[in-house]
């Protein structure tokens, strides 16, 4: 799903509004304005200051008379005396520079005679004339004059500071308390159309028929149909739903303006609600017009949550939500697109119709879907001729756009570190293992006695695993330290992606989970800290099949789960509330969740047991290779198989179809890489 290049198709009238970003011109004439502004006020207080004059240094008055009398200032040495009713002022006699060519240097005086009275002014003509000063008088400066100065410094700080928040009073100031945050995107300036959009078709012709609609309103009107309201795109994280609402933006020829539902959220009262107006007026102001709210959870999240009688500014601001998007004086010429990971949280007054009108899963793809998100991906990079596509789509069951992504630059990347000139397969396969198992820590030391103890217990689960019926094939074993403290990993991988999955299935899982365990007690006699992820995983497995799968006898099929669990987020995400079981109840889920544990340790102990010498093959191939294929790991099982395979006692006929959920979330209620079949220490 990179970003494309090529040129967006022309839509008629509606490109004419976009051609230019209004945001860009309405910033060059509004910043334009402003600095003539600043210009102007700077230069009419140096004026101010010109035709004020510069008065000098200050003389005190009775300094003044005390020269005049003792002749220290002579009438040679006063120039252009001039006698007001504020202040005298007087200059030295002007002198030739030394470097300045014909200028002159001259030192200016002033004494104040504010408050000098009638006789002092009298006395002061006096001993002038006596020393034969020329002196003159002048006018006062009208009051206006006087009071000009400080009215333009005043003018000069305001608009300065106006300034200077309207140069700073974009998205990230803390003066733009009411204003929008919303970004208007030219549709120039996105360079992603629904070409680039690969593996989710359905959501593809969803939006297009939106875009469609914006378009040629009149095919849709003509027969009473009206612009869906608002578009709702759900799913889990990495699907491509905000790279679905970017090919709207460079396909929909309308302007088009996108932020996430944070930017509505503020410590000040009243600020979301004013912020979400704003953006509806913009948005009204060059409709039609799409507006993007990317992770909708953050701002619509169920009302009522807060304590009674508070007034929550989040609610507040989904109330202004509503009524914008259906009330009182509703623009429908602007649409709404949301795009969240957790729909459950959100208010159903806002997933109504007339609000958000369509809901469009966009959901893990499929092989073809992978293949085909893989192929986008694999156009700007070089590929060996030996890269088989359609083989790395099977090896990644469970991944979305961006894993896919991830995975093709992580492959690019480790062919550059080996100098290759093209992406070869052994990049792609490399790739797959650091993106699910994390990055290989070559250089790490470990103790032999703890990584033949590793060897052991990744042998035993993968022994589990290819004896059992209903596993995933394992693909490697490996005793590389990898990602955040695994000393080890067996990875499996499944043939083809799961719907569903049966109990016999998931009583295999638990015993391919505890087989470390069991191979570390057969061997050793006794078990280390490195099973706690195994043991955590299991038990967990274990109390969904009895508490949401129904798959116990004795507590029969009711759903006993107090965890609300995300249909498109991990397991860990789960909120639990109170519990509403009887005391006796949740006894007889813990025993009836112990009693699928054991029975599964028991299963993987007695096909170690029965297998012991390939159990110990394995593990010193291991030691010795510390990466094995799974091609190897069949040849020492049938070199050394003694009887039939061992199969486990199949369970009481009952097959469960996990409803809304991926088969990897809901067979392992795991995160991360446990969630694609990686067994790890």
């Amino acid at each position: 799903m990179s970003g494309s290049q090529e040129s967006p198709s022309e839509n008629g009238s509606g490109n004419q509004n976009t051609s230019k970003s209004p945001r860009k011109d309405r910033n060059q004439s509004g910043g334009g304005f402003w600095y003539l502004l600043v210009a102007g006020m700077l230069a009419a207080v140096l004026f101010s200051v010109v035709t004020r004059g510069y008065k000098g240094d200050k003389v005190e008055y009775s300094e003044f008379v005390r020269q005049v009398r003792e002749q220290k200032l002579k009438k040679e040495q006063i120039w252009e005396l001039k006698i007001t009713d504020a202040w005298m002022t007087w200059q030295d006699e002007p002198k030739e520079a030394v470097s300045s060519g014909k200028a002159t240097l001259v030192r200016r005086y002033y004494t104040p005679l504010l408050s000098a009275s009638e006789q002092t002014r009298n006395e002061l003509c006096q001993l002038l004339d006596q020393a034969g000063i020329k002196y003159g008088f002048s006018e006062p400066a009208p009051e206006w004059q006087q009071m000009l100065p400080l009215l333009l410094t005043t003018l000069l700080l305001v608009g300065g500071f106006i300034f200077v928040i309207r140069r700073v009073g974009g998205a990230g100031s803390a003066m733009s308390f009411g204003r929008s945050r919303g970004r208007l995107y030219a549709q120039e300036d996105v360079h992603v159309t629904f070409a680039d959009v690969a593996g989710i078709d359905e959501a593809v012709e969803e939006l297009k028929e939106v875009v469609e609609f914006l378009k040629t309103p009149q095919k849709y009107q003509a027969l009473g149909g009206r612009i869906p309201r608002g578009v709702l795109l759900v799913g889990p994280p990495g699907t491509g739903k905000t790279m679905l609402a970017k090919a709207v933006a460079g396909e929909a020829g309308v302007p088009f303006f996108g932020l996430s539902g944070s930017d509505f959220v503020e410590m000040y009262v009243g600020v979301g609600a004013a912020r979400v107006r704003d953006m509806f007026q913009q948005a009204l102001q060059r409709s039609p017009a799409i507006i993007f709210i990317d992770e909708l959870d953050a701002l619509g999240k169920v009302r009522g949550s807060g304590a009674p009688g508070g007034h929550d500014e989040r609610e507040q601001t989904l109330n202004a939500l509503l009524v914008e998007m259906d009330g009182f004086g509703t623009d429908h010429s602007v649409i709404v697109m949301g795009a969240t990971n957790r729909p459950e949280t959100l208010d159903p007054a806002l997933m109504r119709p007339g609000r958000f009108d369509r809901h469009v899963l966009v959901d893990r793809p499929d092989i073809k879907g992978r293949e085909k998100i893989l192929n986008v991906h694999a156009r700007r990079i070089k590929m060996s001729d030996d890269v088989d596509l359609k083989r790395v789509a099977k090896l990644t069951p469970g991944f979305v756009g961006a894993d896919l992504a991830n995975l093709v630059n992580e492959a690019a990347l480790l062919s550059a570190r080996r100098e290759d000139k093209r992406v070869t397969m052994k990049a792609f396969e490399d790739g797959i293992e650091r993106v699910m198992a994390g990055l290989e820590k070559t250089s790490r030391i470990i103790v032999e006695d703890v990584k033949r103890r590793v060897a052991c217990h990744e042998s035993g689960h993968a022994l589990v695993a290819a004896s059992l019926p209903h596993t995933d094939p394992v693909h490697k074993i490996s005793i590389i330290p990898r990602g955040m403290g695994a000393l080890g990993y067996m990875l499996q991988l499944p043939e083809d992606d799961r719907e569903l999955l049966t109990q016999s299935e998931l009583q295999s899982r638990l015993a391919v989970l505890l087989g470390g365990i069991a191979a570390e007690q057969i061997v050793y006699n006794e078990t280390s800290t490195g099973a706690q992820n195994d043991l955590q995983r299991c038990s967990d497995l274990a109390r969904r099949m009895v508490t949401e799968f129904g798959m116990s006898p004795r507590l029969g099929r009711m759903y006993y789960s107090d965890a609300q669990r995300s249909p498109f987020l991990a397991g860990s995400g789960a909120i639990v509330s109170e519990s509403v079981h009887a005391e006796a109840t949740r006894r007889e889920i813990d025993l009836e969740v112990k009693r699928l544990v054991d029975e599964a340790y028991r299963t993987a102990q007695d096909t170690l047991t029965s297998q012991r010498a390939t159990l110990e093959r394995l593990a010193a191939d291991l030691m010795e290779m510390e990466t094995m294929s799974a091609e190897h790991m069949h040849r020492v099982i049938e070199e050394n198989r003694r009887g039939p395979k061992l199969m486990a006692v199949p369970p009481a006929s009952l097959e469960v179809t996990i409803e809304d959920r991926p088969a990897e979330d809901a067979a392992t209620a795991s995160e991360g890489d446990s969630d694609r079949g990686v067994q790890a220490v």
